[in-house]
């Protein structure tokens, strides 16, 4: 996968008319990213996207570390570049070995990872290659999660599955 994004990135500050969804990207994220130059040739999908996107980064009782290896996790089986490494500092910020992150990379995944982050991995593993869940890969998350702790890391893998793949149809790359 190569070449330039297939649809026109916007612009920030170009259109008026999304002056308040841009702010509110902003507000949030402190930038208007490759993605969201990409989404905001849809005002409600960019406006949408932010709030859901939100919620699952910043409003969750996901543990930091689980959620940045779960999306990175999801950018390899995806082979999304561009989620990979945006989400690299953000890992190393919730405080994620460089060698856990070079880790999640790996198949099958090495020993590295603490039965957690195994359990969280394997989920991502099944729910992006196979869509179904093994009962007993659910039992395993469900004794570490409560039913709110397995909704969210479920919709994060979920999430960031709709995030890389809108990256990888629409060629949005890492530079």
């Amino acid at each position: 996968m190569s070449g330039a994004p297939r649809i026109p990135l916007v612009v920030p500050g170009t259109r008026p008319e999304l002056a308040e969804t841009e702010a509110r990207i902003l507000a949030e994220r402190g930038r208007i990213s490759l993605l969201y130059q990409a989404l905001l040739n849809s005002a409600p999908i960019a406006a949408g996207w932010e709030r859901m996107l939100t919620a699952v980064r910043n409003q969750t009782g996901v543990p930091a570390d689980l959620r940045e290896l779960i999306i990175l996790r999801v950018a390899v089986l995806n082979r999304a570049s561009f989620e990979f490494h945006a989400h690299v500092p953000h890992a190393e910020k919730a405080g994620v070995p460089a060698a856990t992150i070079d880790a999640v990379r790996e198949t099958p995944l090495p020993a590295v990872f603490t039965p957690r982050e195994r359990v969280v991995l394997e989920l991502t593993d099944a729910m992006t290659r196979d869509i179904e869940v093994p009962d007993a890969l659910m039992a395993r998350l469900q004794a570490e999660f409560d039913a709110t702790g397995v909704l969210e890391v479920v919709a994060t893998v979920a999430a960031y599955n709709m995030v890389s793949r809108l990256l990888v149809a629409l060629k949005i790359e890492h530079g």
